[in-house]
């Protein structure tokens, strides 16, 4: 464990039990205080036997103020006047009993029960007019000025209260906030794994097709005397069909969730241009840079890289508050890297719904690929997402 974390966890003990030391401490400085006493006016007037433990048990409550909010603190005060009964000055004339019962009328005031805090305020003014009561040495003014200590003591917590409550329904919304965006991201998830499925689907779909079509083409060329390898294909083709017709199944389940199906062929970098000027018209203008030889990429990989960059712009244009955007795309020999820089404040990762680039993340993940999307150096907001590409398909 390194030094910073010492005294961070120092730190942590003394938040949280200093002030139960400093009750413990106090009760027992009250009890030396009465065991020591040489003044005759403070000295008690019973036995030593009775008022050094009396000193302590009257302060001593405090300890059980975070289980029992009310009891405790009132406790402290119903212990003072009884205390006053037996002997009438040792309550008066014990400086940690008085600090005590300051604390107490305080924690009562705090309580966020507001009956309960009346209850606690009743206690405190009838404990006070009781060891008042009982100490001979009293003057009539006594009666109005000690309760009244004590009763701005409760008023101050109940004071505080309000400001707590306030801190409280803040913390509140903040946990419930976090939950929402937690959902929102777990929604973006799934709907982001459902829309790649179903492009998947398509491309293996559109590829099944062209292996059924070319099955078939080979086998109406093939001579007569090749019967054997002719039946050989047919079940081949069969397989494919009865596969086609199964994906085709598969794939009006995927659709079927209340939105309209996509008839258009699935985008490509080879709509990059058009991209950038549908952009462009909605107010963002776009440069778009090539680094290397552009080579063909797998079907998925080329849809996923258009679809990051189609996010990165969206995105840009709805939150970044950008006036110009860079689009870099790098063809590696066997990794694509796609950059989407822009000079706007910086953007969220998120439309509000949790969406956004979450879904972003969760398409470059699905693809074994690496992403970042945060401040660029020098300002302004840059995505980076890196996907594997197979040399074999090339």
């Amino acid at each position: 464990m390194t030094y910073v974390e010492h005294v961070q966890q120092l730190g942590s003990l003394a938040r949280r039990y200093g002030l139960d030391v400093l009750i413990v401490l106090g009760a027992i400085y009250g009890a030396l205080d009465v065991a020591l006493r040489t003044d005759p006016e403070r000295v008690p007037t019973t036995s030593l036997w009775f008022a050094v433990p009396a000193a302590a048990i009257a302060v001593l409550p405090l300890l059980g103020r975070r289980q029992f909010p009310f009891a405790a603190p009132a406790a402290v005060w119903i212990i003072a006047a009884a205390i006053s009964f037996v002997d009438e000055r040792l309550v008066v004339t014990t400086i940690t009993i008085y600090v005590a019962g300051m604390a107490a009328a305080f924690l009562l005031g705090n309580l966020r029960d507001g009956v309960a805090a009346g209850i606690g305020l009743a206690i405190c003014l009838i404990g006070a007019v009781i060891v008042v009561y009982n100490d001979p040495n009293t003057s009539n003014g006594d009666f109005i000025f000690i309760p009244a200590v004590f009763a701005i003591a409760w008023l101050a917590g109940f004071a505080l209260r309000a400001r707590v409550a306030q801190a409280d329904a803040a913390e509140q919304r903040a946990v419930h906030a976090e939950r929402e965006r937690e959902s929102a991201a777990r929604v973006a998830v799934a709907e982001e794994r459902a829309r790649i499925t179903r492009e998947l689907h398509d491309i293996v779909a559109h590829s099944l097709s062209v292996m059924v079509l070319q099955v078939g083409a080979v086998r109406h060329r093939l001579p007569t005397v090749m019967a054997d390898d002719k039946e050989a294909l047919i079940s081949v083709e069969q397989t494919g069909r009865s596969a086609l017709a199964e994906m085709r199944r598969l794939l009006g389940a995927l659709h079927d969730d209340g939105r309209d199906v996509e008839l258009a062929p699935q985008p490509g970098l080879d709509n990059l241009e058009s991209l950038v000027q549908r952009v462009g018209l909605a107010g963002l203008p776009v440069d778009v840079h090539l680094d290397g030889a552009p080579y063909a990429l797998p079907r998925a990989i080329d849809l996923s890289a258009y679809r990051i960059i189609q996010e990165g712009l969206t995105n840009s244009l709805k939150h970044a508050h950008a006036k110009h955007a860079d689009v870099s795309v790098t063809y590696g020999r066997d990794r694509l890297r796609i950059e989407v820089r822009v000079d706007g404040v910086g953007t969220s990762g998120s439309d509000g719904l949790g969406r956004g680039l979450v879904g972003v993340r969760e398409r470059v993940k699905i693809y074994g690929g690496d992403m970042t999307a945060g401040v660029a150096p020098g300002g302004g907001f840059l995505l980076t997402a890196d996907l594997p590409v197979d040399g074999a398909v090339r």
